[in-house]
């Protein structure tokens, strides 16, 4: 008669939770009580088990991170980014040349100002040679483009980097193969550029189309190219008298690595 009463009780007391729980107690002599967050009958309608399916399922984790510059070569870099359309990124290593352009190139995608972000790196190794790699065109040129991952992994969850490589989002675009393009709506990265020649830097800047930015970055100091034959020096050098183009040079001063980087690269 005890069970029967709280339930009377209940239905009296329009779902009196507490007071079946009281009853409860001094019919078994034991000691309930009431979870906070748990069912109740208040959520379901009556006679009907609980929806499992109505629950959100679980929220991906969102990768936020306000990137700030860390000198004053930086923060040009990314005041130029804001500003101009065609952007030359030299400079030693550990500048966070290719970081933040790969940095400003999520947020534009994110906001909608683009609708693609293009990668494009030469495939030269630095001093050895590795033979044919197999796989597809993504699986050749992947060791090479490791470095970029690297950036994009930091800004996107690993689910949406999948995503937005295999739906084009993000594109791989080997130099070799940029030729007759016309790059519009979209955000470009020319990462290593000191190993193209002049023919292929020339060939790369003028894919630029309608509403795109491109920031083409390396260190001409470290070209894993005969001298002779890399480009980005006397690109670079001809592009500054235009306006419309930023070039900025960043020095040991702006090294944001191990400070024995920038010591070593004032010594050997």
């Amino acid at each position: 008669m005890g069970k029967r009463s709280a339930v009377r009780r209940i239905r009296n007391a329009e779902f009196d939770t507490q007071a079946y729980f009281d009853d409860e107690a001094m019919t078994n002599g034991r000691n309930l009580y009431a979870i906070d967050g748990g069912w109740t009958p208040e959520d379901e309608p009556r006679g009907r088990a609980p929806n499992t399916k109505s629950k959100e399922p679980q929220r991906e984790q969102r990768y936020v991170k306000n990137v700030k510059p860390r000198s004053d070569g930086q923060a040009k870099l990314m005041k130029a980014i804001d500003e101009h359309h065609l952007i030359c990124a030299l400079g030693p290593a550990g500048t966070g040349k290719t970081y933040l352009a790969i940095t400003k190139a999520v947020e534009a995608l994110q906001k909608g100002e683009v609708g693609r972000i293009v990668l494009a790196r030469p495939a030269v190794e630095a001093g050895e040679q590795i033979g044919f790699l197999p796989g597809a065109m993504e699986d050749k040129l992947a060791p090479y483009l490791r470095p970029l991952y690297d950036a994009l992994s930091d800004r996107l969850s690993p689910k949406q980097l999948k995503e937005m490589l295999a739906e084009g989002v993000i594109e791989i675009a080997p130099i070799g193969f940029m030729r007759g393009r016309t790059l519009n709506n979209a955000f470009v990265v020319v990462d290593e550029a000191q190993n193209c020649t002049y023919t292929q830097l020339k060939m790369l800047l003028t894919r630029l189309g309608w509403h795109s930015t491109m920031v083409v970055t390396g260190d001409p100091a470290q070209s894993d190219l005969l001298p002779e034959l890399s480009g980005l020096r006397d690109v670079a050098d001809k592009l500054e008298t235009n306006p419309e183009i930023a070039v900025i040079r960043l020095q040991a001063e702006d090294v944001v690595r191990h400070p024995l980087v920038a010591q070593m690269l004032d010594t050997l």
